[in-house]
């Protein structure tokens, strides 16, 4: 303020304003790291709009009941990629796993192509597979259930 000669400053912005005056004197009156009464700052009061503005957010649904008990005993192999899911080694070769196929922790559930390299993707659990997640071809995500297991 002193290298541009202003004496007053004041700004507005969304509901925020800020007013800056300047003393004459050189030395602000300011004692003990508090301002004093004769202070050249103003003070305004932030506007209180009882949180209009921001509503307060809702509360989480609890999951229900039965859909925390539907899955009591199951487990799921997931994709550890990106990629496309492929249920067999060539479209003439039988499936790895398939609906009633039992498998263990070593186990080749299916292929998951990612950036022309197919991935076998074992099934890290024991158990039945009694659902298949999955359309053979589809793309997956990270973390995409692929097959249910009931778990051994």
């Amino acid at each position: 303020m002193k290298r541009s000669d202003l004496t007053e400053f004041e700004v507005e912005e969304e509901g925020f304003k800020i007013k800056i005056k300047r003393g004459s004197g050189d030395q602000p009156n300011v004692s003990n790291n508090q301002f004093s009464s004769s202070s050249p700052f103003q003070q305004i009061a932030a506007p209180t709009d009882n949180g209009a503005r921001y509503p307060a957010p809702a509360p989480a649904a609890a999951p229900a009941p039965a859909a925390i008990n539907d899955d009591a005993g199951y487990t799921y192999i997931k994709s550890p990629m990106v990629g496309t899911f492929y249920r067999s080694g060539s479209p003439d070769s039988p499936s790895f796993a398939d609906i009633n196929t039992k498998v263990e922790d070593k186990s080749v559930a299916c292929i998951i192509e990612a950036m022309k390299i197919m991935n076998e993707i074992q099934a890290e659990t024991k158990g039945t597979i009694v659902e298949v997640l999955v359309e053979n071809g589809q793309p997956v995500e990270y973390g995409q259930r692929l097959f249910k297991v009931k778990s051994a």
